[in-house]
């Protein structure tokens, strides 16, 4: 299991509460970014391309504990930049475990096991520890070599000293399925908690703009990935996102269920796309025009986008939220999904592209197809 249940039941009652109440846009995840600075520069990522005087900010703890008991979310997670160059780091963690909040430290490992005597192993905190591919994947990702070997020694001493360890992924169109398997394979053997995947979305600073998959692209990726799956490998995520991820279960974009607070304030609308910030939570939730984001409406920004931040609040509202939704997910849960027809062949990615253009031609003259479903095998997220 991926997920300790006493998480999951935190979760589970936390959004029943909220559908209860007649909420429809409560969040469930914060995404807080105390920083942008990092002590990398991977060439799919945005985040360093900020200025330096903005990159030299830091949210204090203050700050973000105001930030946490506005949004009231059960789940606070901690990306960057690269959370660990914080100062004040271990002063955040303590008090958002006080608050009773699961923290999910996203880091690169690089400065891990340096700072592992200044946490204190806890249900609440959760090393959420960077990992694109085995060794040389991996390395590449991150444009350095030798931080694979750094990742793994890290993840060895978090889990032996009774840490919550799990990893997360970001694919591109340069992912090899075997590889990517290959990676689960060592994963699992170090003992982390589940894995975390997610196609790249395409952000606008990223120095490399060649290597985002198209929504096509990624169901091919995902079908190959999975097919034969191995039932000992453990994911941090919601069994109906990662049937989503394969073309096999509908979900529409929930871009408040993870929001983002950051130097800048509360950013609207969502972790992805930047288009302003506010002030409050209130004002983000009250001011901000939903029916412009998700794939439904038409927004080209959110046509190719699969991510994990838009569509697991989705998963996890459909698994509660919906008779459907919930047997679906019990049934993946006790028996797995089933590799289809089809699946080990499925298309992927050319390896490199040039133009958005080109890619559009690519995907349509892919002519993916996907298999009829049923009723009980596709849904709507409400």
């Amino acid at each position: 299991m991926g997920v300790p249940v006493s998480q999951m039941w935190t979760v589970a009652s936390y959004v029943l509460k909220q559908r209860i109440r007649g909420r429809k846009h409560y969040p469930l995840v914060l995404m807080l970014e105390p920083l942008f600075r990092c002590n990398l520069a991977c060439a799919g990522c945005g985040k360093i391309q900020f200025p330096a005087d903005i990159l030299k900010k830091n949210l204090s703890p203050e700050e973000c504990f105001t930030a946490v008991d506005e949004c009231g979310a059960p789940i606070v997670s901690i990306p960057g930049g690269e959370p660990l160059l914080h100062p004040q780091i271990h002063e955040i963690v303590d008090g958002l475990i006080a608050r009773k909040k699961y923290i999910y430290l996203c880091t690169n490992a690089i400065l891990l096991e340096q700072h592992l005597d200044k946490f204190k192993p806890s249900k609440y905190l959760t090393f959420s520890i960077h990992m694109d591919g085995p060794r040389e994947e991996h390395d590449e990702a991150v444009c350095r070599e030798g931080v694979f070997d750094v990742a793994i020694s890290a993840i060895k001493a978090a889990v032996e000293r009774g840490f919550r360890v799990t990893t997360n992924t970001t694919l591109f169109n340069t992912a090899d399925p075997s590889k990517v398997r290959e990676m689960f394979d060592i994963l699992t053997e170090l003992g982390v908690e589940g894995m975390m995947l997610s196609p790249g979305y395409q952000y606008e600073k990223a120095p490399d703009q060649e290597h985002f998959l198209l929504r096509d692209q990624t169901i091919g990726l995902f079908r190959r990935t999975f097919a034969n799956a191995k039932k000992r490998w453990h994911f941090n995520q919601s069994p109906l996102f990662l049937e989503f991820l394969k073309g096999r279960w509908d979900l529409e974009c929930t871009p408040w269920g993870n929001p983002t607070y950051n130097v800048f304030g509360w950013q609207k609308p969502c972790y992805l796309v930047d288009e302003g910030h506010v002030e409050t939570f209130q004002e983000l939730i009250e001011t901000t025009e939903w029916e412009n984001y998700g794939r439904a409406s038409g927004n080209s920004k959110c046509q190719n986008c699969m991510v994990h931040s838009g569509y697991e609040p989705s998963a996890v509202n459909d698994t509660f939220g919906s008779l459907r939704g919930f047997l679906k997910t019990a049934q993946l849960t006790m028996f797995g999904s089933k590799t289809m027809p089809g699946d080990e062949t499925a298309p992927l990615a050319p390896r490199s592209r040039t133009s958005p253009a080109e890619s559009e031609l690519v995907s349509l003259e892919t002519n993916f197809s996907q298999p009829e479903e049923s009723p009980t095998e596709s849904n709507v997220a409400s």
